[in-house]
C-alpha cells in the first residue's frame, strides 16, 4: 500500500484529496496546522495525521521524524493561499511575504526533506499551483507572483531530475468553490459568497482530488506534467460567465478572487 503525504489537509482540496486517496486504498498521512480538524478527518477516513506548520523548519523536521523509516511514495503539496486583492501600488508587504512563505518556502522545505528518498526509491511529487501561476490580473500580483514561483520549483525539478525515478506533476485549477479560500483572502463569508454569485457550477474540491488521484494512478512510466482545469463558465482569470444581474456590486465579472 503506497504511503502518500497530503499537505493542507484540514480543509478544501487537501481534505478532499485525503478522502479520495484513502477511498482508493492509499495509506495517507494528512498534515495541516489544525489538530482538531485532522483528528476528525482521521476518524472518518482512517488516515494518519500529524499537525504541523510547514513554514517552520522544526515542524518539518518533526513531521519527517513521524514518517519514520517507512517509504513514502508521494507528496501532494496542497497547502497555500491568498491574502487580499490590493493593486501593486498599495500592496501590503506583510501579505506578500506571508503568501510567499506559505506557497513557496513551505512547499520547498517539505519537498527538500522528502526528495532524497524519492530519488533513491522512486516517488511522486504533486504541486497544486493555480491558473494564477500561468496568468496575472489586476489586484492579484502578490498571489500570482507566489504561484509563479511555486510553479518554478516543479518546472526546474523536472529538468534537474530527468532520468531519475521521480514523477513531477503540476495541477493548476481555476475557479474552485471551497470552504475557506476566498473567505481567507477577502476577510469574510459574505465577501467570499459574492465571488461565486451567478456562476453556474464552479469547480469543487472533489473535482481536483479526482484529478490528483488520476495523475498518481497512471503507469509509472507516465508523467502528467501539467493539468490546467477550469469550470466551463470560466475562460481565464478575468472572464467568467454569470447569470444576468448576478455580478457582485463591488467585484467585477471575473474570477479574480476565487482562483485556487
Amino acid at each position: 500500500m503506497a504511503r502518500i503525504v497530503v499537505t493542507g489537509a484540514s480543509t478544501g482540496i487537501g481534505e478532499a484529496t485525503v478522502r479520495r486517496l484513502t477511498a482508493e486504498g492509499y495509506e495517507v498521512i494528512a498534515t495541516a496546522r489544525r489538530e482538531a480538524r485532522l483528528t476528525s478527518l482521521s476518524e472518518q477516513t482512517g488516515c494518519s495525521h500529524f499537525a504541523a506548520d510547514l513554514t517552520k523548519q522544526e515542524d518539518i523536521d518533526a513531521l519527517v521524524a513521524f514518517l519514520g523509516d517507512g517509504p513514502v511514495a508521494g507528496l501532494v503539496n496542497v497547502a497555500g493561499g491568498a491574502l487580499g486583492q490590493d493593486p501593486v501600488a498599495e500592496g501590503k508587504v506583510t501579505d506578500w511575504q506571508r503568501m510567499y512563505e506559505i506557497n513557496v518556502i513551505a512547499t520547498l522545505r517539505l519537498t527538500q526533506a522528502l526528495l532524497p528518498q524519492f530519488r533513491e526509491k522512486g516517488g511522486d511529487l504533486v504541486f497544486l499551483t493555480s491558473t494564477a501561476a500561468h496568468e496575472t490580473y489586476p489586484g492579484g500580483a502578490g498571489y500570482t507572483a507566489a504561484k509563479h514561483a511555486e510553479r518554478m520549483i516543479a518546472n526546474t525539478l523536472r529538468i534537474e531530475l530527468v532520468g531519475e525515478p521521480v514523477r513531477i506533476v503540476e495541477i493548476a485549477p481555476g475557479m474552485v468553490k471551497t470552504e475557506e479560500f476566498s473567505k481567507n483572502r477577502l476577510g469574510g463569508e459574505a465577501a467570499a459568497e459574492k465571488v461565486y454569485q451567478g456562476v453556474a457550477e464552479p469547480l469543487v474540491a472533489e473535482d481536483i482530488a479526482d484529478i490528483i488521484f488520476w495523475t498518481l494512478s497512471r503507469p509509472k512510466h507516465v508523467n502528467i506534467d501539467l493539468v490546467q482545469v477550469r469550470p466551463v463558465a470560466q475562460a481565464n482569470s478575468w472572464t467568467v460567465a454569470r447569470e444576468p444581474d448576478a455580478a457582485p456590486a463591488k467585484i467585477p465579472r471575473t474570477a479574480l478572487d476565487s482562483i485556487k
